[in-house]
């Protein structure tokens, strides 16, 4: 609001400035500078007593305001101190509305620094946390023991970053961890083999029947598991790869129409190294029906593997025109500048 203190003092300062020469007798170069004197301090003032209402317009910066009124109202005798106060109120008064804000604020919850999600772990830098000697050893252990709710491809390759760690403790957790695993898809195999030996004594081994087939298919799910699940290396994970394959083959002379199994056949000779082999099952789990982004990201990695990068961009190409790839995009996005 305006200063009603220094509005009266201007107002007064500026009656003196005019009664001034009248007192002073006349035009003499004493009047005339008393009157400049006086009528300056009543325009500095003025501009003081106006300056809330004119602050309240949002003007900046303050001091060119300040002096823009007082310089106005000092040239310009009477007509200036009036047109400052008059202009002053007009824009007080009718201002332009202040728009509305295009987004609202919302009030930031407390934040509770002994807040935990309680039941998950995050996926993102768990692998560095685990590896991370300087992190207590019971948030570690801890962070350990939730692994065992996430899928086993996720977890084994967490836990086995850790049996080389300096800590007697979480190398046995994560051994004990990895080796509960291993033994749960091996019970599983126990299970289907002594199911697949009674299927072949009901129904004989020359031309295998439906209960024959149904478990050699378990068979070959369950030996991928242990590759899939990166829990057998060396020379088990090489005896599973075979044993997968095997069955594979089994339920596939019987179903050749099968694109799952035939896929999972070209990624068993993938991992086999036969590599035209497996760009044949590719070919064909695509003859058969199976979507393109399944078998895509297989065909290229095994073109590159091959040395044919063309045949790689092709592919990769093709796999760029779906939408549902998001972890492979940096991918396409890389091969598709190669051109």
């Amino acid at each position: 609001m305006v200063n009603l203190k220094l509005g009266l003092s201007a107002l007064l300062l500026e009656v003196g400035a005019w009664s001034g020469p009248a007192l002073l007798q006349g035009r003499s170069d004493v009047a005339l500078a008393a009157y400049l004197v006086v009528h300056a301090g009543a325009s500095v003032l003025l501009a003081l007593a106006l300056l809330p209402l004119t602050v309240s317009t949002r003007a900046r910066p303050r001091w060119a305001v300040l002096t823009l009124a007082a310089a106005f109202s000092f040239t310009v005798p009477v007509a200036g101190f009036l047109g400052i106060l008059l202009a002053v109120v007009v824009l007080y008064v009718y201002r332009a509305p202040t728009r509305p804000e295009d987004f609202g604020s919302l009030q930031l919850p407390e934040f509770d620094l002994h807040q935990r999600m309680q039941g998950s772990f995050r996926q993102a830098g768990l692998r560095s946390f685990l590896g991370n000697p300087q992190a207590p050893a019971q948030a570690r252990m801890s962070a350990m023991v939730a692994l065992q709710f996430v899928s086993g491809r996720v977890a084994s390759p967490l836990l086995r970053t850790v049996l080389s760690d300096p800590s007697e403790d979480l190398r046995l957790l994560a051994y004990g961890m990895l080796d509960t695993l291993e033994k749960r898809v091996n019970r599983a195999i126990d299970t289907e083999l002594a199911a697949l030996q009674a299927a072949q004594a009901a129904e004989g081994t020359d031309t295998p029947g439906p209960l024959s087939l149904e478990a050699s298919q378990r068979l070959s799910d369950l030996y991928w598991e242990l590759v899939y699940q990166q829990l057998v290396q060396g020379d088990l994970r090489q005896h599973a790869i075979g044993e997968s394959l095997r069955y594979c083959d089994d339920v596939l002379r019987q179903r050749p129409q099968h694109p799952q199994l035939t896929l999972r056949r070209g990624r068993l000779l993938h991992e086999q190294g036969d590599l035209e082999g497996a760009t044949r099952a590719y070919e064909d789990a695509r003859s058969l029906g199976l979507p393109a982004t399944r078998v895509l990201p297989y065909q290229a990695e095994a073109a590159f593997e091959q040395n044919d990068f063309d045949r790689a961009r092709e592919l990769l190409h093709e796999l760029g025109q779906w939408d549902a790839l998001p972890r492979l995009r940096p991918v396409i996005d890389y091969w598709s500048r190669l051109r």
